[in-house]
């Protein structure tokens, strides 16, 4: 914010007329009635050249919950200098955030979900009230991501998104380690091929600072569709948290919030048919996270935008996977940083005719255009980690759409190994809750060949859809990769890998098919015919859900209980907002 005072002893704010006359902000500012309103924007030091500037939200999901965002309050700060610097008021304000890693395998998971929708609803609520003209949302935890691009396609507003950017990987006896190291290595420990001391000293230094999680997880997936979505400038996702870079895409960010917000260009000139093609081509192509299924759909919900979970496995089957990073490969999102960003990964796409170029971007150009402008001179030659389409790493993207008598409305799995020729048969070990199952494979049960099912998880039967990453991992880590699948109406971390399969729709708790399943029932996963099927027939299925005892919910009131009354199908995005639901 300015702090030089007018000095104009001639004219005093009440005679200007010099904002914008397109700028929202006019109802709070403008006008003998609203000298209230001005006395409390003077009392936080805004002046009179404030008060006649584009009014620019920056909603802050800052906080000491998560490396992701411990360092946040910094980047906004960016973003608020700039702001102020190019003619334009910062005004900034908090958001919740929920940390999924410190959440995972634990009830309180069942809140990250539900904050994508909460912090969507408190943009919202924010920007109705305070009448903002534009907004730089910042995020930094998986859920803040779509949650801001939720927010800002809702609400309509001249938006620009800022990502807080990646943790640098850790380094543990002579190797670059994350999160997903830790995750597997305590079912490591659990079969005895890792000592809990090796854990305490893994544990210890792969987190070394401030960032979202290093591979292509949630985060940094839904980092990379905001570029090429539209809603971020070409480049902005990959700098690491920690670099000055992080900081110059902040002030990059705030100074291009007074561009959108005096051209009145919004999400709706923006976002398209083909720009959520071009999201899912570069998420199947990078081996994004299975989150970015749920959250792309919601994307295109609020965006009014006809988007079907069928159509992911459409473009997956015509884009190969050029990518190697983790969690299906070896490296991180510094790595990629260090080669050219997601520009080099985008311009390998758009060289071979399979994005949109045409689409439009917050810059005002075309995404074309920006991957023609963006400098790649530095790097992207050869790059062992990231392959041309014509030598690609799989000839079908990472994501698959699966359907069968246990899926009528669609399942997911993401490829990372060598599922994409999988045909699984095996018998079901059932639980109806996350902790159970845990507590099995911990145990040493499982045996190769069993298909895991965990149910009542699903958007309205957890409530919110936990992450099952605390499962997935300790039956990686145990060495069943391949020979084990697990399947849920729950969903994943982006650091999941191997045959595990989400988002089985319609959940057990509204009496979907997976609710029917019993132990030692024979279940069959054929990724290239994308079947997910039991061994019964309609009649049985429908027999055993007719006497199946119909759930209760597992919050009555709270939080939890009211969002969870609220949540859509998963696959149609998993949205709370009403007008948005096709049930």
């Amino acid at each position: 914010m300015s702090n030089n005072q007018s000095t104009d002893e001639e004219q005093t704010y009440l005679d200007r007329d010099d904002k914008p006359e397109q700028l929202r902000s006019r109802e709070v500012t403008e006008g003998l009635d609203r000298a209230g309103h001005r006395a409390m924007f003077r009392a936080m030091g805004y002046d009179d050249d404030d008060l006649s500037s584009p009014m620019i939200g920056i909603p802050n999901p800052a906080a000491d919950i998560t490396p992701c965002n411990v360092h946040l309050d910094d980047v906004g700060a960016r973003a608020h200098a700039a702001i102020d610097e190019n003619g334009g008021m910062p005004i900034e304000f908090g958001t919740i955030t929920i940390s999924d890693a410190i959440s995972q395998g634990t009830e309180g998971m069942k809140t990250s979900l539900t904050s994508r929708e909460m912090i969507a609803d408190s943009v919202e609520l924010v920007s109705i009230g305070e009448y903002l003209d534009g907004l730089v949302t910042v995020a930094g935890c998986d859920k803040n991501l779509p949650g801001m691009m939720m927010a800002a396609i809702r609400t309509d507003l001249p938006s620009v998104f800022l990502y807080g950017g990646s943790i640098k990987p850790g380094e543990h006896e002579g190797r670059e380690v994350t999160t997903q190291h830790v995750a597997e290595a305590v079912g490591a420990v659990a079969v005895g091929d890792m000592t809990e001391e090796e854990l305490d000293s893994l544990e210890r230094t792969a987190c070394p600072g401030a960032g979202s999680c290093g591979g292509m997880f949630t985060a940094n997936t839904m980092a990379s569709i905001s570029e090429v979505i539209g809603l971020a400038p070409l480049g902005s996702a990959s700098p690491p948290a920690e670099d000055e870079e992080r900081y110059d895409v902040a002030a990059e960010a705030g100074e291009l919030a007074i561009e959108v917000v005096l051209e009145q260009r919004r999400p709706s000139d923006i976002l398209s048919r083909e720009s959520f093609e071009n999201a899912i081509t570069l998420q199947v192509a990078m081996g994004g996270s299975t989150n970015g299924v749920l959250h792309l759909l919601a994307m295109a919900a609020e965006a009014g935008i006809d988007l079907d979970i069928e159509d992911f496995d459409e473009i997956s089957r015509n884009t190969p996977k050029i990518a190697n990073l983790q969690p299906g490969g070896d490296h991180a999102m510094t790595h990629l940083h260090e080669a050219g960003g997601v520009p080099l990964v985008l311009k390998r796409l758009h060289e071979a005719g399979l994005l949109h170029g045409d689409a439009m971007t917050v810059t005002g150009r075309t995404l074309g255009e920006e991957i023609e402008r963006f400098d790649l001179s530095d790097g992207g030659a050869d790059v062992e980690f990231l392959r041309t389409v014509d030598d690609p790493i799989h000839e079908e993207g990472a994501i698959k759409i699966l359907t069968g008598n246990l899926a009528p409305d669609g399942a997911v799995l993401k490829v990372t190994g060598s599922q994409e020729h999988m045909h699984h048969e095996g018998p079901a070990r059932v639980f109806e809750r996350e902790e159970d199952a845990m507590a099995y494979v911990q145990d040493g049960n499982i045996e190769s060949g069993d298909v895991i099912v965990i149910r009542n998880e699903g958007p309205q039967g957890g409530p919110g859809m936990r992450e099952m990453l605390s499962v997935t991992a300790a039956v990686v880590g145990q060495g069943h990769e391949d020979d084990v699948a697990l399947l849920t109406d729950g969903r994943f971390s982006g650091v999941t890998r191997g045959p595990m399969i989400g988002h089985v729709a319609p959940e057990a708790f509204v009496g979907g098919p997976i609710g029917a399943i019993e132990e030692g029932d024979t279940v069959t996963v054929d990724v290239p015919d994308r079947t997910l099927d039991v061994d019964l027939d309609d009649d049985e299925i429908e027999r055993r859900l007719e006497e199946r005892e119909e759930p209760e919910p597992n919050y009555e009131s709270g939080v939890l209980a009211r969002y969870g009354a609220f949540f859509g199908s998963a696959a149609e995005g998993a949205v709370t907002n009403p007008g948005l639901q096709r049930r």
